[in-house]
């Protein structure tokens, strides 16, 4: 008998990783579709709300399935959508127009560091050294992969955005954490991942200010590494590939995953953006950042090798058991 539920716990976080890292590929490949159409002529906050909107068009019919969750978790409909959705998404945006992309990036990707520190202090909970380690691993090797000595400056409140692009990633884990409680009132995730979504539509709206984009943008061609590529074909992949589906099988994951591993293989879509960079834009990678890849990889391995899964009750916090894999940024 232990040893048949030993063995499903294995099968669940062996699915979980496999979703996970096929979220982070998912999440990853947001930013070589979303540069040829910055590069054609839209804004930045533009594709962000491109993106966003579209996602929350696509889980229309889970949210109205879904209706009477809002009234039933205002705050955690409220939190996702403003952090999880808007808040990562406008905070990064801002925080690269101040500073190097790879600065914010590697900022950014603090928030694993902060989940620990979350439930660790917060939560009063113990984390394992494989997951501590695995963190300075990934963060290593990712110090690499974005080649954070390349145009360093120090801008404040470039610095703060990306910081809090960070905090929003942790606000993102805590309250995905808190919605999944146990029992049969837990709220169904794919309708929080909905009205999160729209609840982030509609105050990237405010920001964004759609009604002043190109459009006739979308009816032409994007560049993508020498190839013109429908402008419209690399929205819908935004839309239904880096998002819909990043998001639904990063919820799927986290049921099987603790906070420290799901950060820590969160990391993963640096490598994966870049690599698909390389393939796709024609962006070379160099030494460091092949090396500072692997590095990522092996912590991510480290970590997970020796934490719990969530069917072993180790990782349980505030009558929870799951979190998500972070939100992509395009």
């Amino acid at each position: 008998m232990h040893t048949s539920g030993s063995s499903h716990a294995d099968r669940g976080k062996g699915l979980g990783l496999g979703l996970a890292l096929g979220s982070a590929l998912a999440f990853g490949g947001s930013g070589v579709a979303a540069k040829p159409l910055i590069e054609a002529g839209l804004d930045p906050l533009h594709v962000v709300w491109l993106r966003v909107a579209g996602a929350a068009l696509v889980m229309l019919p889970v949210a109205v399935r879904h209706r009477a969750l809002p009234r039933r978790r205002p705050a955690l409909i409220a939190g996702f959508g403003l952090l999880a959705v808007a808040g990562v998404q406008a905070c990064y945006f801002a925080a690269i127009s101040r500073v190097p992309v790879g600065v914010a990036l590697l900022v950014e990707y603090l928030a694993p560091a902060l989940v620990l520190g979350w439930v660790r202090f917060v939560q009063r909970r113990p984390v394992s050294r494989a997951a501590v380690l695995g963190v300075v691993l990934a963060a290593g090797g990712l110090t690499c992969v974005v080649e954070v000595w390349s145009g360093l400056r120090f801008d404040t409140l470039g610095l703060l955005f990306a910081l809090g692009a960070a905090c929003c990633q942790v606000g993102y884990f805590v309250l995905s954490d808190q919605g999944g409680e146990a029992g049969a009132d837990a709220p169904d995730p794919l309708g929080v991942i909905a009205y999160g979504l729209l609840t982030g539509a509609v105050v990237l709206t405010l920001v964004a200010r759609p009604w002043t984009m190109d459009w006739a943008v979308l009816g032409g061609t994007a560049r993508m590494n020498g190839a013109s590529v429908p402008a419209a074909a690399l929205l819908g992949w935004i839309v239904l590939v880096a998002t819909v589906l990043a998001y639904v099988t990063g919820v799927v994951s986290v049921r099987r995953l603790s906070p420290q591993v799901a950060g820590v293989v969160a990391c993963l879509e640096a490598v994966v953006a870049t690599v698909l960079a390389w393939v796709l834009l024609g962006e070379h990678l160099s030494a460091p950042q092949t090396v500072g890849g692997a590095v990522v990889l092996l912590g991510a391995f480290v970590a997970q090798s020796a934490a719990p899964g969530r069917a072993e009750g180790v990782v349980a916090g505030n009558g929870a058991e799951r979190e998500l894999s972070r939100p992509g940024v395009v």
